[in-house]
């Protein structure tokens, strides 16, 4: 089992609920084509995304292979969001939490949209994201 350091990066707290579900997306979303999005709800995925140009991209494409399962799910991103869209993405289809690497130059400005929407974010400080 791979170490993360964890640290909720928003002024919302994940569930424990949301808190095992992001890290098994996180475990997921190691194992797909790089910009990879993956939707989950509980231990199940839901909807993956991935092999886009674009993180906004593959979110749209999890979230359309989710279908209504997205409403609540966490998402797990193999890569740092360079930007807020991909959350305001995720919050307009109904995500509860996110879990990514950080790093970006922008992190303050994607983790600003999560408290935003009310979305909790945890950085794992590791990112999966290969080419």
């Amino acid at each position: 089992d791979e170490a993360y350091d964890l640290r909720v990066v928003t002024e919302k707290q994940p569930t424990g609920e949301q808190m095992r579900s992001l890290l098994f997306a996180f475990k997921v979303v190691k194992l797909v084509k790089s910009n990879a999005i993956v939707l989950v709800q509980g231990m199940k995925t839901v909807g993956i995304g991935a092999g886009q140009m674009s993180r906004v991209d593959s979110s749209i494409i999890a979230a359309r292979k989710a279908g209504d399962l997205a409403r609540g799910a966490v998402l797990g991103s193999d890569a740092f969001f360079p930007f807020r869209d991909g959350v305001d993405a995720a919050a307009g289809v109904g995500v509860s939490a996110i879990i990514q690497p950080g790093g970006s130059r922008r992190d303050e400005e994607v983790i600003a949209a999560c408290n935003e929407h009310g979305i909790p974010m945890v950085f794992t400080g590791r990112r999966h994201f290969r080419h």
